[in-house]
């Protein structure tokens, strides 16, 4: 079973200096069919003006991914990390029992567009913990590069939950094929571009919740980047 998310039926709030859009509820946002779906709690598509940013602010027991589309993010944390983001970049905080961090532009003149992305952990009140590695556009291109997983595979990023994370690039006629296995579902984000998932052509912003299938398989239509979340069966 396919359940498309269409761009246009998200939450939105545009507060000048934060254009943001929730796949899911999200703060003032709440859709009783879109809460969640598995573990993936937030999927939040933001583009942050230059100069501008969310100071600090605090998280806990939650596994925060960020991944960067175009422009930087500076970050900074609790734990004493320090560092700056571009695009093709994935960050993971897990905040364990508990962290502040502030992510900030630094750009003069740039927007930063990124993707906000939390998965609720599978076990409570642990060390925080911080990772940051940046994936060539040459592992994402025509493909469905592994950025997070539960057991770091691959480089990837390790998170606290039974979840992969995968990053692509397509051009028009590329494509990718990703097994699920039995009890296994996946949600699709398309960041940019239009693809073709199973017969459904998704555009800019669009998204595919996956259940009961056995493998989903994207061709792009146009340039694109798509973010793939393999999960735990949602209900």
């Amino acid at each position: 079973m396919i359940q498309i998310r269409r761009s246009e039926d998200r939450g939105h709030a545009d507060h000048g200096w934060l254009d943001t859009h929730h796949t899911f509820a999200f703060a003032g946002y709440h859709d009783p069919e879109f809460v969640q779906f598995g573990p993936l709690r937030v999927l939040n598509q933001d583009k942050v003006a230059a100069g501008r940013g969310f100071g600090e602010h605090g998280h806990a027991d939650m596994e925060i991914v960020s991944y960067v589309l175009e422009g930087a993010l500076a970050h900074r944390d609790s734990m004493g990390n320090g560092s700056e983001m571009r695009a093709g970049d994935v960050q993971l905080m897990s905040a364990g029992s508990g962290v502040t961090h502030s992510e900030f532009n630094p750009s003069r003149d740039e927007p930063a567009h990124f993707l906000q992305m939390w998965v609720l952990p599978r076990t409570r009140g642990g060390a925080p913990r911080y990772e940051q590695r940046a994936f060539p556009e040459g592992e994402r291109r025509g493909a469905l590069r592994l950025v997070v997983s539960q057991d770091g595979a691959q480089g990837s990023l390790r998170i606290d939950q039974d979840a992969r994370a995968y990053a692509g690039l397509f051009a028009a006629g590329e494509g990718a094929t990703l097994a699920l296995e039995p009890g296994r579902s996946a949600w699709v984000h398309v960041a940019r571009g239009r693809v073709r998932l199973a017969g459904e052509e998704l555009g800019p912003g669009d998204g595919a919740g996956l259940r009961e299938e056995a493998a989903l398989e994207l061709e792009g239509l146009e340039d694109a980047e798509v973010v793939v979340w393999e999960l735990p069966e949602a209900s």
